[in-house]
């Protein structure tokens, strides 16, 4: 009986365990992609296209925004949603950058 007792024991730490580590990941999803990560601001991400450095990015027009990039993954409306450049975070649907790609119709 001895041996029952210590694997009810080791199972019921490593749940416990597995228990602990899900209640600590941060909850509400993917972070919003940062304009000041170096990733995004060699893109010249920003998350208001109309705030789009003209000087730097030239071929950017106001009408170019994240929503309308065949990049952009989320839904129609939504205010956010994922992109591949910034793989795991989110970006917004009224954002852009240098990686804007007009979406097919």
């Amino acid at each position: 009986m001895g041996q029952t007792t210590r694997r009810i024991f080791l199972l019921s730490i490593a749940a416990t365990g597995t228990a602990m580590a899900a209640t600590t990941a941060p909850a509400g999803g993917p972070a919003k992609v940062d304009e000041k990560d170096p990733q995004a601001a060699a893109l010249g991400y920003v998350s208001d296209s109309s705030k789009a450095d003209a000087k730097k990015f030239p071929q950017h027009a106001a009408t170019q925004k994240c929503s309308g990039c065949m990049l952009f993954q989320g839904k129609a409306g939504d205010a956010t949603g994922p992109c591949p450049i910034f793989a795991g975070r989110l970006v917004s649907s009224g954002g852009w950058c240098s990686s804007w790609v007009k979406k097919a119709a």
